[in-house]
Protein backbone atom coordinates (compact mmCIF):
# COMPACT_ATOMS: atom_id res chain seq x y z
CA UNK A 1 0.00 0.00 0.00
CA UNK A 2 2.92 2.36 0.56
CA UNK A 3 3.71 2.11 -3.15
CA UNK A 4 0.14 2.88 -4.30
CA UNK A 5 0.90 6.51 -5.27
CA UNK A 6 3.64 5.30 -7.62
CA UNK A 7 1.53 2.56 -9.19
CA UNK A 8 -0.87 4.83 -11.12
CA UNK A 9 0.78 4.47 -14.53
CA UNK A 10 1.12 0.71 -14.11
CA UNK A 11 -2.47 0.19 -12.99
CA UNK A 12 -3.75 2.42 -15.82
CA UNK A 13 -1.97 0.23 -18.37
CA UNK A 14 -3.05 -3.02 -16.72
CA UNK A 15 -6.67 -1.87 -16.85
CA UNK A 16 -6.35 -1.31 -20.62
CA UNK A 17 -4.75 -4.73 -21.09
CA UNK A 18 -7.33 -6.41 -18.88
CA UNK A 19 -10.26 -4.97 -20.89
CA UNK A 20 -9.17 -6.89 -23.98
CA UNK A 21 -8.88 -10.33 -22.36
CA UNK A 22 -10.85 -13.08 -24.03
CA UNK A 23 -12.83 -15.38 -21.76
CA UNK A 24 -15.23 -12.88 -20.23
CA UNK A 25 -15.22 -12.10 -16.54
CA UNK A 26 -13.41 -15.36 -15.70
CA UNK A 27 -10.61 -14.46 -18.11
CA UNK A 28 -10.35 -10.95 -16.69
CA UNK A 29 -10.28 -12.28 -13.11
CA UNK A 30 -7.61 -14.86 -14.00
CA UNK A 31 -5.53 -12.22 -15.76
CA UNK A 32 -5.87 -9.80 -12.85
CA UNK A 33 -4.84 -12.52 -10.40
CA UNK A 34 -1.83 -13.41 -12.52
CA UNK A 35 -0.76 -9.78 -12.87
CA UNK A 36 -1.22 -8.95 -9.20
CA UNK A 37 0.73 -11.99 -8.02
CA UNK A 38 3.58 -11.68 -10.55
CA UNK A 39 4.26 -7.94 -10.66
CA UNK A 40 6.06 -6.31 -7.76
CA UNK A 41 6.75 -2.60 -7.38
CA UNK A 42 9.94 -1.52 -5.60
CA UNK A 43 11.23 1.89 -4.62
CA UNK A 44 14.56 3.05 -6.00
CA UNK A 45 15.55 3.92 -2.43
CA UNK A 46 15.75 0.26 -1.42
CA UNK A 47 17.66 -1.26 -4.37
CA UNK A 48 21.21 -1.12 -3.02
CA UNK A 49 22.56 -4.56 -2.24
CA UNK A 50 19.75 -6.41 -4.02
CA UNK A 51 20.16 -8.94 -6.82
CA UNK A 52 17.29 -9.90 -9.12
CA UNK A 53 17.70 -13.37 -10.59
CA UNK A 54 15.59 -14.72 -13.47
CA UNK A 55 13.35 -11.63 -13.51
CA UNK A 56 12.17 -8.96 -15.88
CA UNK A 57 13.29 -5.68 -14.32
CA UNK A 58 11.24 -2.83 -15.79
CA UNK A 59 12.54 0.65 -15.07
CA UNK A 60 9.64 2.99 -15.84
CA UNK A 61 9.97 6.78 -16.23
CA UNK A 62 13.70 6.26 -16.75
CA UNK A 63 14.04 9.70 -18.34
CA UNK A 64 13.77 11.18 -14.84
CA UNK A 65 16.68 9.20 -13.41
CA UNK A 66 20.34 10.19 -13.31
CA UNK A 67 23.11 8.11 -14.81
CA UNK A 68 24.12 6.98 -11.31
CA UNK A 69 20.56 5.90 -10.48
CA UNK A 70 20.36 3.93 -13.72
CA UNK A 71 23.65 2.25 -12.89
CA UNK A 72 22.37 1.39 -9.42
CA UNK A 73 19.32 -0.31 -10.91
CA UNK A 74 20.85 -2.06 -13.92
CA UNK A 75 23.71 -3.49 -11.88
CA UNK A 76 21.13 -5.28 -9.70
CA UNK A 77 20.51 -7.73 -12.58
CA UNK A 78 21.63 -11.24 -11.73
CA UNK A 79 21.73 -14.35 -13.94
CA UNK A 80 18.75 -14.72 -16.27
CA UNK A 81 17.44 -11.21 -15.65
CA UNK A 82 16.34 -8.96 -18.50
CA UNK A 83 16.24 -5.19 -17.99
CA UNK A 84 13.80 -2.95 -19.87
CA UNK A 85 14.08 0.82 -19.50
CA UNK A 86 11.00 2.83 -20.44
CA UNK A 87 10.86 6.57 -20.88
CA UNK A 88 10.41 9.58 -23.10
CA UNK A 89 13.12 12.21 -22.93
CA UNK A 90 10.65 14.88 -24.04
CA UNK A 91 8.77 14.23 -20.78
CA UNK A 92 11.63 14.96 -18.38
CA UNK A 93 10.17 16.77 -15.38
CA UNK A 94 13.15 16.62 -13.03
CA UNK A 95 14.54 20.18 -12.85
CA UNK A 96 18.22 19.21 -12.84
CA UNK A 97 18.05 16.84 -15.85
CA UNK A 98 17.98 17.59 -19.57
CA UNK A 99 17.68 15.42 -22.66
CA UNK A 100 21.47 15.13 -22.74
CA UNK A 101 22.00 14.49 -19.00
CA UNK A 102 19.15 12.03 -18.45
CA UNK A 103 20.14 8.57 -17.26
CA UNK A 104 18.02 7.08 -20.05
CA UNK A 105 20.07 8.91 -22.69
CA UNK A 106 23.24 7.82 -20.91
CA UNK A 107 22.25 4.13 -20.88
CA UNK A 108 21.11 4.11 -24.52
CA UNK A 109 24.43 5.66 -25.54
CA UNK A 110 26.60 3.36 -23.41
CA UNK A 111 24.80 0.17 -24.46
CA UNK A 112 24.96 0.86 -28.23
CA UNK A 113 28.12 -1.20 -28.85
CA UNK A 114 27.05 -4.13 -26.64
CA UNK A 115 25.68 -6.97 -28.82
CA UNK A 116 23.24 -8.14 -26.12
CA UNK A 117 21.45 -4.80 -25.83
CA UNK A 118 18.89 -3.06 -27.98
CA UNK A 119 17.07 0.24 -28.28
CA UNK A 120 13.64 0.97 -29.74
CA UNK A 121 12.24 4.45 -30.40
CA UNK A 122 8.49 4.60 -30.94
CA UNK A 123 7.53 7.03 -33.68
CA UNK A 124 4.15 8.14 -32.35
CA UNK A 125 2.23 8.42 -29.11
CA UNK A 126 -0.29 5.86 -27.93
CA UNK A 127 -2.38 7.92 -25.54
CA UNK A 128 -4.56 10.08 -27.79
CA UNK A 129 -4.47 12.71 -30.52
CA UNK A 130 -4.80 15.36 -27.83
CA UNK A 131 -1.81 14.04 -25.85
CA UNK A 132 0.30 13.78 -29.01
CA UNK A 133 -0.61 17.31 -30.11
CA UNK A 134 0.15 18.71 -26.64
CA UNK A 135 3.51 16.96 -26.68
CA UNK A 136 4.38 18.67 -29.95
CA UNK A 137 3.21 22.22 -29.22
CA UNK A 138 3.71 22.71 -25.48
Amino acid sequence: EKMTPWMGALTDNLEVLNQNVEGGSWGRAATQDLLSSRIKIHSLNFMRGRTFQNKYLIIDEAQNLTAKQMKTLITRAGPGTKVVCLGNISQIDTPYLTETTSGLTYVVDRFKPWPHGGHVTLQRGERSRLAEFASEVL
